[in-house]
């Protein structure tokens, strides 16, 4: 498979989750609840599919986590207080900075934020709000100063977290930030 149909598949197991309900039943902000997340969408895709990475991965200038740490960072990560939107936001720091997998580390931590957000705030974020450029940027620097995350998501976030439309476009727009072009 080609990653243009590896991602295409993916997106369409991201839609099925949220269709059927499957995403309703993961562990919300914790690290079984990502895996879980990711072994969904990639299950079938990638041998990897919900499991933590045991290499050194990068992106561009910016180097995740050594493997050798992710045992003991993920469960500090995943014991962060999620009572504000600003705790949500820089847990979500955290974990992106983690990057747990191989690969599809995005598109799980932003379903994996969503629900977050669902369950403690009764909110999620209307992803289609976001530009990809604006996103990466504030993603790349997020690690020295979160508040450009923080601006770009609180401006975004709405209470229709039940819109099927909202859910399916904003799946979209994650697989697109990720080089998935729209049909």
């Amino acid at each position: 498979m080609t990653q243009r149909e590896i991602d295409a598949a993916s997106l369409e197991k991201a839609k099925k989750i949220f269709e059927t309900g499957e995403v309703y039943g993961f562990e919300t902000g914790t690290v079984a609840g990502l895996c879980a997340i990711h072994s969904a969408l990639f299950k079938g895709l990638y041998d990897f599919a919900g499991q933590i990475r045991k290499l050194n991965i990068s992106k561009g200038n910016l180097r995740f986590a050594n493997a050798l740490y992710l045992s003991r960072i993920l469960p500090v990560i995943e014991k962060m207080p999620e009572d504000t939107f600003d705790d949500i936001v820089k847990k979500y720091v955290e974990m992106n900075i983690a990057h747990p997998f191989m690969e599809g580390n995005g598109r799980a931590a932003r379903i994996w934020l969503d629900m977050i957000l669902k369950k403690r705030l009764g909110k999620v974020v209307n992803w289609s709000l976001i530009e990809k450029d604006q996103y990466l940027s504030a993603m790349e620097r997020s690690p020295v100063n979160d508040l450009e995350i923080k601006t770009l998501l609180n401006k975004a976030l709405t209470t229709e977290t039940a819109s099927r439309e909202l859910i399916m476009k904003g799946l979209e727009r994650s697989y697109y930030y990720e080089g998935l072009e729209p049909k």
